[in-house]
């Protein structure tokens, strides 16, 4: 279940959904916000993680279906993105490399979810997944970038709510992981993401786009879970465009309105 989405007051609340209309055939009448990438760019290098209660909750359920020794030996081994069906241990995430990967997929679901435009969140995300040693760094640094300037050039308003009669749109979604580096109880791991971001409404003028991404996290088990210690993010990479018609606004809100996020576990 996704938190990561806001929208008006009119919208399926608390549902992670989204509402968003174009009109045809210029959606947007050609505005186009600059900057589009640096404000992605900067969105997934200080966000860190809202969606925590969730990715914790899905990690803590497990696979109740799967009988244990029910691989079949004649299908093809799984990839190293491909879920294992190995169940995480009760206090997070399991302590190796698979554990790893599963903390910072989900820990980049909420590095570009919308609940980190809000700051009583956003200190609440910051003490449960970031090592207790960089808590306050981390804290700083994100309120200096969530400015009134910050949250007006991507379509909020300064104070960081949504304008009335538009849905914010802000989701990552992992495409997969690897591991980099590890040992006992550190852990880098690379997410390759896909995300979106922008407002959805007739005349929005940052419509929602798409950016393909991958976030870097050093990682350490400490209070017997995986905590984030440093994080960066770099373009790419991006696949060629298909042929896809733009979606409406409209179409885009109801989407993410009635779509839900994910969390992710190996």
């Amino acid at each position: 279940m996704s938190l990561g989405d806001e929208h008006d007051p009119g919208g399926y609340g608390g549902t992670g959904h989204t509402r968003t209309r174009l009109p045809d055939p210029d959606p947007y009448g050609g505005a186009r916000r600059p900057g589009r990438s640096s404000s992605r760019s900067l969105v997934t290098v200080v966000g860190v993680v809202v969606l925590l209660i969730a990715a914790i909750a899905f990690a803590n359920r497990g696979d109740e279906d799967a009988p244990a020794g029910a691989e079949d030996p004649e299908q093809p081994r799984p990839a190293a993105t491909a879920p294992t069906g190995t169940r995480p241990v009760n206090s997070g995430y399991a302590h190796d490399e698979q554990g790893a990967q599963s903390a910072a997929a989900n820990y980049a679901v909420a590095l570009g979810s919308a609940e980190m435009f809000d700051a009583g969140k956003r200190d609440a995300i910051l003490r449960a997944i970031i090592t207790p040693s960089r808590v306050a760094d981390f804290a700083a640094t994100l309120d200096k970038a969530y400015t009134p300037a910050f949250n007006k050039n991507v379509g909020l308003n300064e104070d960081g709510t949504t304008p009335k009669g538009y849905t914010f749109v802000s989701r990552t979604n992992p495409i997969g992981t690897k591991v980099t580096e590890s040992s006992a109880d550190t852990a880098t791991v690379e997410v390759w993401c896909s995300g979106l971001l922008g407002l959805a409404g007739e005349k929005s003028t940052t419509p929602v786009t798409n950016s393909w991404f991958t976030i870097t996290m050093q990682l350490e088990w400490t209070a017997d879970d995986w905590k984030i210690v440093t994080h960066s993010q770099r373009e790419g990479p991006s696949p060629v465009p298909g042929d896809d018609r733009a979606s409406s606004a409209d179409e885009m809100a109801k989407a993410v309105q009635e779509y839900g996020g994910f969390t992710y576990a190996r």
